[in-house]
């Protein structure tokens, strides 16, 4: 699957400011289900490193207009909420998300688990060390595949335990996301080893430090052409579901992946 991203903030790493306006947001989800995105997470703060909290309305103005845009433009769309706020996620699903996108894991606001286990909602459960204000102060790990694969493992039974569905997770191990460039890339070398067995893992890498940083640029076009090269190379190593902000050109690199390694689909 392909999950386009659109984020509705003044300060997101690539595209901030782009799509404050929700008419434009909504547009840029329909365009990108047309170029064959399964999904378009909605967000409406910045996660980027360094960034601060928004206030909780000042999120649900943002997102609401947005999510609730594209399910009345396309009733079939499958719309995720990207957020920490549990007020927020209940209140996207109000408006039609299917998806709760948490990049704490479901840590950072203890209504969450219960949002989601009522809501009766995919989930999407990422590894974060620390958060986004502070996560890349001097990250350090022991064996980073390690100790992120038994998080999410750990994390899955925590979830069950706590009355969500098994079914309805997909874990992320957060690249970006209190990880050095070195830690991001022996993550992206181990994929195989990091979901908890039999669920999907999903992989959000697009137009991230970990491709400026290897590739000394910052160029939006390079960093894209790099993202398609990860998802081709993520797909075959076990990735399920990316997460890109540009879809096309990621479905056509998953779809060719697929076809030479029939066994992954």
């Amino acid at each position: 699957m392909v999950m386009g991203v659109i984020n509705i903030t003044p300060d997101s790493f690539s595209d901030g400011g782009v799509f404050l306006d929700p008419g434009r947001a909504v547009a840029r989800g329909v365009e990108m289900i047309s170029a064959g995105a399964d999904m378009i997470d909605v967000g409406g703060q910045s996660t980027r490193p360094g960034a601060e909290d928004v206030p909780l309305k000042e999120e649900l103005r943002r997102v609401l207009p947005v999510v609730r845009g594209l399910r009345e433009t396309l009733p079939d769309c499958l719309v995720s909420i990207d957020t920490m706020k549990a007020e927020v996620a209940r209140a996207a699903l109000a408006e039609g998300a299917v998806v709760v996108n948490d990049v704490s894991g479901l840590t950072a606001d203890p209504d969450m688990v219960a949002v989601v286990r009522d809501g009766g909602c995919g989930v999407v459960v990422m590894h974060m060390r620390g958060v986004p204000a502070t996560m890349q102060e001097d990250p350090r790990y022991g064996d980073v595949v390690a100790e992120v694969g038994g998080w999410l493992r750990g994390r899955c039974a925590e979830l069950v335990r706590a009355g969500i569905s098994r079914e309805a997770m997909v874990f992320d191990p957060g690249i970006g996301f209190g990880k050095t460039r070195r830690h991001n890339l022996e993550l992206l070398a181990a994929l195989d080893d990091l979901a908890p067995p039999g669920r999907p893992l999903l992989l959000g890498v697009s137009r991230k430090s970990v491709i400026a940083g290897t590739l000394g640029t910052r160029d939006l076009p390079l960093l894209d052409h790099a993202t398609v090269a990860l998802t081709a190379q993520a797909r075959l190593g076990g990735a399920c579901v990316f997460r890109v902000h540009e879809v096309e050109p990621n479905v056509r690199a998953l779809r060719m992946a697929e076809a030479v390694t029939p066994r992954r689909r």
